[in-house]
């Protein structure tokens, strides 16, 4: 298919000839991925639509009972702007709710947005420098007051004050926002900007009520009664939070998209293992729904067979990672360790960081643990497909890795381990409490020592290593280790905020209460260069060059790839429950029902 083929199509569309559906299947038989398609009629004019709530069957609110969540990291806040780990996002999102969210087909679907911006109904300009929201009217927050645009202004104002130090500040601290009328806001950027659906979209969107928050901001932002007690906008008013343990909520009788929600009260259980969590669901059918089942697809289908539930699995932009800390985690720098004034002794070397990405055996790790829930990468960016680099590699070569260490030093002693200048080789590796993150450990500790490395395994509780609490320090933000493994997921169908977690200005510190993106404080001066063109950048050729040169320079860092995994959930088998891999699993919660 050559251009002029390709906009004649796109021109169909545009006109009514040809439907977007139609439109993504020929994309995706050529060779291209649905978000990719989606993107495509976006940058060209044709609106971004989402046909997922035409499969949505109940012809009235209520009457579905209970529904059961159970997550085995229990969440320990209920602010989105707080939330680090992906259990706080998902709280969060039964009671907050965006402008848009990220189908499964990688295009944006309006939830509080009236529309979604496009050239065609005039809301994106045609010099990338704004953007035009207009919220849909009529939504009230669940105290009775109505959504306006004062609260998207307020929104912006506290998640882009340092003092506040939301997770979220990247998000919305380089544009401005204004109020145009009661419910339309203006986005304002000081230059090109072809990512213009950041802000007020999906994980890192949700909107805040300003009535409620506005006596709590900046220095404040943590003493609001709030973070523990939501009022939002979504399908379900707060009921019970018990952090660490247990979010009940109860059915918003006045939510704004008709018939919905169908269940009548929700309760998100935390605690437990994925294993037991896949067993609840799949097996016995004590709970409805299990979110992030991590555990060896070979025990997944033993739960299968003759259970109760079944495995969903959905691939977007979920990578499961090994980082290599920067920084020196055993030396203290005024009072902080993994200060940026330290370099790590050993990953300060690039020859050191190669010989670590050689002992990783990702064809194993596949193979042995995660079967149809993982494939072995070498990139951080795996989807859309014109964002993934074809120029990486991945190889599992111990020979290799053990002559790197020789030629950077690091010399063999009598009981086998390297040292240099005094020093012993030996690593302190750390992850949270998973069957399969354990056992990656194991096999990545083995082959380390085939090459000299002495690796002291640690395994913490998932709740306390993905909490966001700044005085906890066993946090994965804090990385008081030498090496950590987690997956973090690609919540939009564009890579931008994803590569943010690399650029030097996030690292995580004491001065940002460790909310900074950048975990291992890997700093390069050549990607923050390419992340800030590819920013500017409109002509989206050039713009997914420079995203995958930045995605290169990271692979080639303290930044190891290892397993984009699926997103694996356990589904009670009269559950209807649409997900996307781009956005979080709740993110469709309203869509949710049951067969009868």
């Amino acid at each position: 298919m050559d251009e002029r083929d390709l906009h004649d199509l796109i021109g169909r569309v545009r006109s009514g000839g040809l439907s977007r559906r139609a439109f993504v299947r020929r994309m995706v038989a050529v060779g291209l991925t649905a978000p990719m398609a989606g993107m495509m009629l976006a940058a060209n004019g044709v609106a971004m639509a989402s046909d997922l709530r035409a499969g949505y069957k109940p012809t009235k609110a209520g009457g579905g009972g209970a529904l059961r969540l159970l997550w085995w990291q229990a969440p320990t806040l209920i602010n989105p702007h707080f939330a680090i780990g992906t259990k706080d996002q998902e709280a969060c999102r039964i009671f907050y709710e965006p402008l848009a969210a990220w189908d499964a087909d990688g295009n944006l679907a309006t939830v509080l947005a009236a529309e979604i911006p496009s050239k065609e109904n005039g809301g994106l300009a045609a010099d990338g420098r704004s953007v035009v929201w207009k919220v849909k009217p009529g939504v009230t927050w669940h105290d009775g007051k109505p959504l306006t645009a004062d609260d998207l202004v307020f929104t912006w104002e506290y998640a882009r004050d340092p003092a506040t130090a939301a997770v979220t500040i990247g998000s919305y601290k380089d544009c401005k926002v204004e109020k145009i009328d009661d419910l339309s806001v203006r986005i304002l950027f000081d230059k090109p900007t072809p990512y213009w659906s950041d802000a007020f979209v999906g994980n890192v969107g949700a909107i805040l009520p300003k009535h409620i928050f506005a006596a709590y901001t900046g220095a404040k932002s943590r003493e609001a009664p709030q973070n523990l007690a939501p009022v939002g906008t979504g399908p379900y008013k707060f009921v019970e939070f018990r952090p660490g343990d247990i979010v009940r909520g109860e059915r918003n009788p006045n939510y704004h998209l008709p018939n919905r929600p169908y269940f009548d009260t929700i309760e998100m259980k935390g605690g437990g293992d994925a294993v037991s969590a896949a067993r609840a669901v799949i097996q016995t059918g004590e709970y409805d729904y299990a979110w992030n089942l991590l555990v060896e697809d070979e025990v997944l289908k033993r739960l299968e067979t003759g259970g109760k539930g079944r495995v969903d699995v959905v691939y977007g932009g979920k990578l499961e990672f090994l980082l290599l800390n920067a920084t020196d985690p055993n030396v203290e720098v005024d009072g902080e360790r993994s200060s940026l004034k330290t370099k790590h002794p050993a990953f300060s070397d690039p020859k050191v960081v190669q010989a670590i990405n050689l002992l990783l055996d990702r064809k194993s790790i596949q193979d042995y643990i995660y079967g149809r829930t993982g494939r072995a990468t070498a990139n951080s960016v795996n989807g859309p497909e014109r964002f993934v680099s074809k120029n990486t590699s991945f190889a599992f070569d111990p020979a290799k890795a053990n002559a790197l260490l020789d030629e950077a030093g690091w010399k063999k002693g009598s009981d086998g381990i390297r040292a240099k200048d005094g020093k012993r080789l030996k690593l302190l590796f750390q992850t949270s409490i998973n069957a399969p993150r354990q056992k990656t450990q194991a096999i990545i500790k083995q082959a380390a020592a085939k090459a000299g490395i002495e690796i002291e395994l640690k395994s913490i509780t998932g709740s306390v290593f993905f909490s966001s609490d700044p005085a906890n320090p066993d946090t994965f933000p804090h990385f008081y280790a030498d090496m950590e493994m987690y997956a973090f997921s690609m919540s939009q169908a564009d890579p931008a905020t994803w590569l943010l977690q690399y650029v030097s200005w996030e690292a995580a510190a004491k001065d940002n209460k460790w909310q900074g993106r950048n975990i291992s404080r890997w700093r390069n001066p050549d990607y923050d260069a390419a992340y800030n063109a590819a920013q500017a950048e409109l002509d989206p050729v050039k713009r997914a060059a420079l995203l995958i040169k930045a995605n290169d320079l990271a692979v080639s860092g303290n930044v190891l790839p290892l397993i984009h995994r699926a997103e694996v959930s356990g589904v009670g088998n009269s559950l209807v429950a649409p997900r996307s891999g781009w956005d979080n699993d709740l993110s469709f919660l309203p869509e949710w029902s049951r067969t009868t």
